[in-house]
């Protein structure tokens, strides 16, 4: 079950000190992360009980030798190409996991958008606008934040393309 909380808790992430800094409305959700879960998208929705098309993952890419933050919800998946023509790129490939927790300042399984370590260019994928709210990580497993995809747009400065592949 997950808890909701509407305050800055102590010892918040990055990502909550960047959302109470800019003052904007957020919901944060904990809940227990189970290791042995094989998504830890899907692992969020479940636990949260929200439909997966609203909770988003946070993805790192190597655009053409340059990293790239692509959120996409966890019902679907990155499209690379897309994701490549959408930044003016040639080519897109998954980046290492271990640059990616470096480059961002978090844990695979924990990136999220907000209060990165290294501010990257960023794809907020176009279904985000049909929600008045979404659920991205908020910067560790079993810890997601909730927030309109207007103010997160606003905050990682991301561009609405339609990156995210669904079957």
């Amino acid at each position: 079950m997950a808890k909701k909380s509407k305050k800055q808790q102590p010892g918040g992430t990055p990502a909550t000190v960047a959302l109470t800094a800019a003052g904007v409305e957020f919901t944060v959700h904990s809940y227990d992360h189970d290791p042995s879960h094989p998504s830890y998208g899907e692992e969020a929705a479940e636990a949260m009980g929200v439909s997966p098309d609203r909770v988003f993952k946070t993805l790192v890419a190597d655009v053409d030798g340059s990293l790239t933050v692509a959120v996409v919800p966890v019902a679907g998946q990155l499209d690379l190409k897309a994701l490549a023509a959408a930044v003016g790129g040639k080519r897109a490939t998954m980046a290492d996991p271990t640059l990616a927790e470096r480059t961002t300042g978090y844990v695979r399984g924990g990136i999220s958008p907000l209060g990165q370590r290294k501010r990257l260019p960023t794809v907020l994928d176009a279904s985000a606008s049909a929600h008045s709210t979404i659920c991205v990580s908020a910067g560790r497993r079993g810890l997601e934040v909730e927030l309109s995809p207007l103010d997160l747009q606003k905050l990682t400065d991301a561009l609405l393309a339609p990156v995210g592949r669904f079957s």
